[in-house]
């Protein structure tokens, strides 16, 4: 750089060319990777709904966000020291105008932001029912250490590390955990919610398009937490009710004995599949710690 130029101008320049950068590089990764990004690519309803809030609410704090970031930059150019013709006011403290500009706009976002969001989480609470033609499926989940088994009550099946169902059918889900608190999780669906031990919580989702999906635990839970995933599938009727009649057939059988070796903590099990031979076995899970042991 010559004596005498000043520094600023390349700064400038220098930072527009690394933002401009950014942004270009953004929404290129997201296509490239979008598979991986499930939240934003979205395979059922709700999962879609929460996608769209997230963005909307984006948007509108991008209508502050933006605007300040480029007067910061007008205004580093304009009053930089080198600027004979910046006009130098160190009485100038107060002006009606600008502070209603800069406090009124943000307060009528924040206000729309919290009357947009009270609004769109009642309509999406994980607790009420979707709203379909077809029969809602109700799948019982326990959080297992460090594992997932999913009970299918109508079915008389259960299955862990693995969870099937029809696609553009209600699915209702009832959490509660044997092992360390977790969360119960799938991102292409919607969101997550707890499991805890003697409690249940519900779920309801829905898969709008056929494929695996990723399912997981959001909350650390101990050495095997890496491994706690599985495989969530939403697939034709026809395929639906074939893997259950496997799942019928399954040399396994999952009685209250057998849950109790299973409920062993372990690491990076492989799925399997079972006869349910205790109808009550959810029921018996979510009691266990509500009355003396016998």
């Amino acid at each position: 750089m010559e004596k005498g130029k000043p520094f600023l101008p390349f700064m400038l320049v220098f930072t527009l060319a690394i933002l401009f950068f950014v942004l270009l590089m953004q929404p290129l990764a997201i296509l490239k990777y979008r598979e991986d990004i499930a939240v934003l690519f979205p395979a059922g309803i709700i999962a879609l709904e929460e996608r769209n809030l997230l963005l909307i609410l984006q948007a509108l704090m991008l209508l502050v966000i933006i605007p300040v970031y480029i007067f910061t930059f007008i205004f580093s150019w304009k009053y930089r020291a080198d600027n004979p013709k910046a006009k130098y006011q160190p009485d100038f403290v107060h002006n009606t105008f600008a502070e209603c500009m800069w406090w009124g706009i943000p307060l009528v976002m924040t206000l729309i932001v919290c009357a947009l969001t009270w609004i769109r989480t009642e309509q999406l609470d994980p607790y009420k029912p979707i709203v379909s033609d077809k029969k809602p499926m109700t799948i019982q989940v326990v959080a297992l250490q460090w594992k997932w088994l999913f009970i299918y009550p109508e079915e008389n099946i259960a299955s862990l590390n693995f969870l099937q169902f029809p696609q553009d059918v209600p699915l209702r889900f009832e959490i509660t955990a044997d092992a360390p608190m977790n969360s119960f999780w799938i991102p292409h669906l919607g969101g997550q919610i707890y499991a805890m031990p003697a409690m249940k919580t519900e779920l309801n989702l829905i898969a709008n398009d056929v494929g695996d999906f990723r399912g997981s635990s959001a909350n650390l839970s101990g050495e095997g937490f890496a491994g706690m995933h599985f495989i969530a599938r939403a697939s034709s009727e026809d395929d639906y009710h074939k893997w259950v009649e496997s799942a019928k057939q399954s040399a396994k059988a999952l009685s209250r004995e057998e849950y109790n070796q299973l409920a062993a903590p372990s690491q990076d099990n492989p799925v399997e599949l079972y006869q349910l031979k205790d109808k009550d076995l959810f029921d018996q899970i979510l009691m266990k710690y509500t009355h003396p042991s016998t």
